[in-house]
């Protein structure tokens, strides 16, 4: 399938780059990360009011503008290289996708307008203690209470769910794994920030302690898979944005190092090296953008986006090691930007599965 970007799209790309550019310096990460909030609620105002890009994907009576997976792509590539720190991968794409996929037409239309225009602030809590995103991994229990229902039980591994004002919730019931929503701030919802390897993106434990929650949809009637998808492939765009920030820092560094008299960018066995990266990434990019216009197209897209997130946590992993070792001894310095990528690339790595779940998981639709 031969895939390329339309005019329209790279005029889209350019203007979010220099947004992100502007609104991200390294400076900012650093500040941000170690605030317990996490992002800059003035630039979340604007990259979703003014901006419109929360709501790219959703549907205009949705409050979106009507796009679609691809665009979304752009702005989540756009997002890794920058290294935002937002609460974009919570609300707009994992709970947006959740909402968009299983709510009712009355559900959707109440509950995506807040999250497209950033008033909303809203996160999707599934995994447990395993950590992986499965329906048997689901305990968390859901149980009738009048017209409602109240949970009981833990979800671990939740993006932002420390300023999340609502929560899109999975858990069991008679008919099988549903989804849910919950106040953030209901009586018997109790969230912690968990310890994470990326501290410029936050994570959090839930208990529902009887917590009381909204059917979101039908009992029994959310497709997993279907959301999962969704949320790997715009994840794999994220970290080919990262894998490109750190070849781009890389190839900077090379021009400027002096060494033996020449710029270390001149020697033949770092030229190798960068032409072998830029190869990996342009296939980490192909196969992610592949899997968004499949997931456009309406087609089953779980083995593309499995194939795409393998291949691009992998590839961002090693783009930030070998940048580190390119900027040699100052790659190993706090001061040195590089490890903000490097800590982001190996949290990714591994979450929402890790490369090797997810070739399986790519075989086995594949029926291999």
């Amino acid at each position: 399938m031969e895939f390329s970007f339309t005019a329209e799209q790279d005029q889209f790309r350019d203007v979010l780059g220099r947004f992100m550019r502007d609104k991200s310096p390294a400076s900012a990460v650093r500040s941000l990360m170690e605030t317990d909030k996490g992002f800059d609620a003035e630039v979340w105002q604007q990259l979703c009011a003014e901006q419109g890009l929360a709501g790219i994907h959703l549907p205009e009576d949705c409050g979106g503008t009507g796009y679609g997976p691809v665009e979304l792509a752009i702005i989540m590539e756009e997002q890794g290289r920058a290294l935002l720190c937002s609460p974009f991968m919570a609300s707009a794409v994992m709970a947006g996708y959740a909402i968009l996929q299983t709510g009712t037409d009355d559900q959707k239309r109440a509950l995506l307008p807040g999250i497209a225009d950033g008033s909303t602030i809203a996160t999707l809590a599934i995994t447990e203690q395993s950590g992986l995103w499965r329906d048997d991994d689901i305990q968390l229990q859901a149980t009738k209470s009048g017209d409602d229902y109240v949970l009981s039980g833990t979800k671990r591994f939740v993006v932002d769910g420390q300023n999340a004002d609502l929560l899109v919730v999975a858990g069991r019931t008679d008919a099988g794994v549903s989804l849910f929503t919950v106040n953030a701030g209901s009586e018997g919802v109790t969230c912690r920030v968990a310890n994470a390897m990326d501290p410029t993106r936050k994570l959090a434990e839930i208990d529902f302690s009887s917590a009381p929650a909204q059917l979101l949809g039908v009992e029994g009637g959310v497709d997993l898979a279907a959301i999962f998808n969704a949320v790997l492939i715009a994840f794999a765009n994220e970290m080919v944005g990262g894998a490109q920030a750190m070849l781009d820092s890389a190839i900077e560094y090379a021009k400027l190092r002096v060494q033996f008299g020449r710029e270390i960018g001149s020697f033949q066995g770092l030229k190798h090296r960068f032409s072998d990266l830029m190869v990996d990434i342009e296939l980490a990019k192909a196969t992610a953008y592949q899997a968004a216009q499949h997931l456009a197209d309406g087609k089953d897209a779980t083995a593309f986006a499995s194939m795409a997130k393998a291949t691009a946590s992998e590839v961002f992993r090693h783009a930030a090691h070998e940048c580190i070792q390119f900027h040699g001894g100052i790659g190993f310095t706090w001061e040195n930007d590089t490890h903000l990528w490097f800590k982001r690339a190996k949290s990714s790595e591994v979450f929402l599965g890790t490369p090797n779940d997810h070739r399986e998981r790519m075989l086995q639709a594949m029926g291999i």
